[in-house]
């Protein structure tokens, strides 16, 4: 298991078209990937349950991962969390 701990460095909360990409980037990977974020515990490969979270600029989220390929999927997600923009 591999926790990565990520700060949202945006503008403004990611809208729904970043959110599909963030569930597209974590359907790639065989490992489960979770968002942690306060006292939720959030599976990022559910668009509704990403919906959800309503991730902020300045939020610092834990990215969770386990499996076969962890480590890819946790610096994926980090990578994706670096290069997104929202609009």
């Amino acid at each position: 298991m591999i926790k990565k701990s990520i700060t949202i460095h945006l503008s403004e909360a990611l809208d729904a078209r970043p959110i599909a990409l963030l569930v597209q980037e974590a359907n790639q990977y065989a490992s489960t990937v979770y968002i942690d974020k306060e006292e939720k515990h959030i599976n990022a490969k559910s668009i509704m349950g990403m919906m959800s979270l309503r991730l902020l600029p300045g939020e610092e989220i834990t990215v969770v991962t386990e499996g076969k390929d962890e480590e890819a999927a946790a610096s994926g997600i980090e990578r994706f969390f670096i290069n997104v923009k929202n609009k």
